[in-house]
């Protein structure tokens, strides 16, 4: 039997909803693929849904139809969309998450299509607890083992951040977190998270930092 109007209105509607739900937590911290972008996933997959629900109701019992295998390509295919959020930058690669709830999103979109809204608003729910709760989990387990602090003394001027970043790159050292600070006019307190690295000794990271113009002091808490 067709879905009415009124359905097909509120499960779009409800698809606009849950993906915008996430969406609006990446953009809240400046991902790739924020608000819009999580919408029209979800959105998308919902409508690809009900279309190949309409097909099959369509047809149903004159051809055989097979009403998931239209739906199974959009798992498939939103790898190519996340794969544009995924940014590698020498060790680092960023994006994974953002990748990930896009295809989580699509997911979302396709149980609302089909009408499975338990499911969907139980999968927002976990999915946005696992990107905001379990966030702050992993960021205090890294500090905690993995994660120390460099903090630099460094003349304001564009392009210092990048330098820095640059050099520590070079040496295979990966910046997990930034936080800057204006201490007077003309200077700027850059405290950044590093990966601790074994082998690596502090004067060699502040010997090769020390090459860029503008750095005044270098300090850190190494084990």
């Amino acid at each position: 039997m067709p879905l009415s109007y009124l359905e097909l209105t509120a499960r779009l509607i409800l698809a606009i909803l849950l993906g915008g739900i996430i969406g609006l937590e990446r953009e809240t911290i400046n991902k790739p693929a924020g608000f819009r972008t999580h919408i029209l996933v979800c959105l998308g997959s919902a409508i690809i849904m009900l279309v190949s629900l309409y097909i099959f109701s369509q047809f149903h019992g004159i051809t055989n139809v097979d009403p998931g295998r239209i739906p199974a390509q959009v798992i498939s295919g939103i790898g190519f969309l996340g794969a544009g959020t995924i940014i590698i930058e020498g060790a680092t690669v960023k994006g994974l998450t953002t990748a990930a709830s896009l295809w989580a999103v699509s997911a979302i979109g396709l149980a609302v299509g089909v009408g499975f809204y338990y499911g969907a608003v139980v999968s927002t729910f976990l999915i946005l607890l696992t990107l905001i709760a379990f966030n702050k989990l992993e960021w205090f387990v890294l500090k905690k083992k993995f994660l120390q602090p460099l903090t630099l003394l460094v003349k304001d001027t564009p392009g210092q951040l990048g330098k820095v970043g640059s050099s520590l790159g070079e040496m295979n050292i990966s910046i997990k977190d930034v936080k800057m600070e204006n201490i007077e006019d003309g200077k700027l307190m850059i405290t950044l998270m590093i990966q601790k690295i074994n082998g690596l000794e502090f004067e060699e990271i502040k010997q090769k930092l020390k090459q860029i113009d503008g750095i005044y002091d270098i300090e850190t808490e190494f084990d």
